[in-house]
């Protein structure tokens, strides 16, 4: 007799604001998983219950009765009222997308751990929360039914790093929307180009927060190497929330004043296709990622990208992106090959194209519903930490 679908609840109130990776990995989930069929329901912050309504029409959605804006609060409603609603829904699998989950529910638990850099590159992340990430990523690898990774690289790192055990995570990839990142128009091109305050300059462009693990300062610098001897540099376009990356405005400060570097800040999303797909290269030289969505977003949008090779990024990228070291020489000679080399980018550009059709939010909802079944069948059977096949 085969199983009925679980039911399941999705924590979206981790989401923030801004819509970042993690914000666009569970809008994009809920609705995929929407569209599936998939039996959800999703607890949210009330700033979100329409956008939700519109992402997953079929599906139930919970506003918080309270503001729970800051950390502190919604760490307190996710560990006091959190459980109290998966009763009161009586849903089979409780999917915590960002890390925590209660400690104690009734349902079972799946939650999303999203990279090991808070273990093995801590200094790239502030320490206050380098230290809550790690303390969470080990409750979550011992205590959840089962724990969503989104590549080969991250699990590997866990189990090196935190003694996770191979059979407490399951690797799902992320998808790309291909309705926000898709090859854009000349319209959209000319919008973004608007938006930035550029009109008929190349550029090469990096969207991302500007945080350590970006590798922001050594973009800049090798930048300067690759164009500071050209006639007609182009300019390097910085978009992305501002972080606290402090050595990004010492690497601006050297730069010769010729050359121009534009911050963009935020970017609407409407304008995010023309941005990347109106550049001549994107430049994205992290210096560790748990999956690379930035990467496979340039990609949709038929572009020539460059990126490192770090732990999870030429999962996503293969042989459709071009590599450099981390270093800045490495990043200017690099990107001074692909601004030398139109042909090649437009090779790089087209086959980026087809490769990011391989990674699919309904693919990816898929996914996640053969893991909230066997995670409830693991609940059921009440296989934890005491059977020692667990993380230590």
């Amino acid at each position: 007799m085969v199983s009925p679908e679980p039911s399941v609840l999705i924590d979206a109130t981790a989401v923030p604001a801004d819509r970042g990776g993690v914000g666009r990995y569970v809008d994009s989930l809920v609705s995929a998983l929407d569209a599936d069929g998939a039996r959800i329901a999703v607890v949210c912050q009330q700033r979100d219950a329409e956008l939700y309504s519109r992402l997953a029409p079929r599906s139930r959605i919970v506003p918080t009765k309270e503001s729970i804006e800051t950390r502190t609060a919604r760490l307190a409603w996710e560990q006091t009222t959190l459980p109290g609603l998966v009763r009161r829904l009586g849903v089979d699998v409780l999917h915590s997308p960002h890390y925590t989950t209660p400690l104690a529910s009734p349902a079972a638990s799946v939650v999303t751990l999203h990279d090991a850099t808070f273990f093995t590159d801590a200094l790239l992340h502030s320490s206050v929360k380098a230290r809550f990430f790690r303390g969470w990523t080990r409750v979550a690898l011992n205590r959840a039914s089962l724990c969503i990774v989104p590549s080969d690289a991250t699990a590997s790192e866990l189990v090196r790093v935190a003694r996770a055990h191979p059979r407490s995570m399951v690797v799902v990839r992320h998808g790309v929307d291909v309705e926000r990142f898709h090859p854009p128009t000349q319209s959209e091109i000319d919008a973004a180009r608007a938006a930035i305050g550029l009109s008929k300059m190349p550029y090469v462009a990096f969207l991302g927060a500007l945080e350590p693990r970006k590798n922001v300062p050594a973009l800049i610098r090798g930048f300067a190497k690759a164009v500071a001897d050209r006639p007609d540099p182009p300019a390097l376009v910085l978009a992305g929330q501002p972080g606290w990356d402090g050595q990004v405005e010492r690497a601006l400060d050297a730069l010769p004043h010729r050359l121009r570097v534009i911050r963009a800040g935020y970017l609407a999303f409407s304008q995010l296709a023309g941005f990347l797909g109106g550049a001549e290269v994107v430049a994205y030289p992290s210096l560790g990622e748990g999956f690379g969505l930035p990467v496979l977003e340039a990609m949709a949008c038929g572009v020539c990208v460059l990126t490192t090779s770090r732990l999870s990024l030429p999962e996503v990228g293969g042989d459709a992106v071009a590599y450099c070291g981390t270093g800045a020489g490495d990043i200017g000679a690099a990107l001074a090959e692909l601004l030398d080399d139109p042909a090649r980018r437009a090779v790089l550009a087209s086959a980026a194209e087809r490769r990011a059709k391989e990674f699919t939010w309904s693919q990816s909802a898929e996914r996640h519903r053969a893991v909230y079944a066997r995670a409830l069948a693991i609940h059921r059977r009440g296989w934890g930490v005491s059977d020692g096949s667990r993380s230590r």
